[in-house]
């Protein structure tokens, strides 16, 4: 789905977790869902004004998740390993978005290119209760 304004992360945010309860997914991880999506799908509108989320149901060795894909065309992060550091910011915010992403997530990810764009893929697997 495409995200250019908040509304469009408002709704990534529904669908991410209406999958995520579908997976079978605890109530508990599909709020880490939702806040993992706002995170990423934010960083896409106010560093790279437009891109999109990728929501797909995964399954591996009999367990079941959410994978989500944040991708965009923007300028790119020129050192993953400090904007990953809690507390750095390059745009004026908390500085935990991208950190906090990582920790919340199973499965993290990060792919990205100066001038060319970035590519957050992250999943969460249902517990086994």
């Amino acid at each position: 789905m495409p995200v250019r304004q908040d509304t469009d992360v408002l709704v990534a945010c529904q669908k991410g977790r209406a999958l995520a309860a579908r997976q079978g997914l605890l109530n508990d991880e599909q709020v880490i869902v939702v806040i993992a999506i706002s995170e990423v799908a934010n960083n896409i509108i106010r560093y790279a004004q437009c891109g999109e989320i990728v929501l797909s149901a995964v399954q591996c060795n009999g367990q079941s998740g959410i994978q989500v894909v944040a991708r965009d065309d923007g300028p790119g992060i020129p050192d993953i390993a400090q904007a990953l550091q809690d507390g750095y910011s390059s745009g004026g915010g908390l500085g935990l978005g991208l950190s906090g992403a990582k920790r919340l997530m199973d499965e993290f990810d990060i792919i990205s290119e100066v001038g060319r764009g970035t590519v957050v893929t992250m999943a969460k697997w249902r517990s086994q209760v």
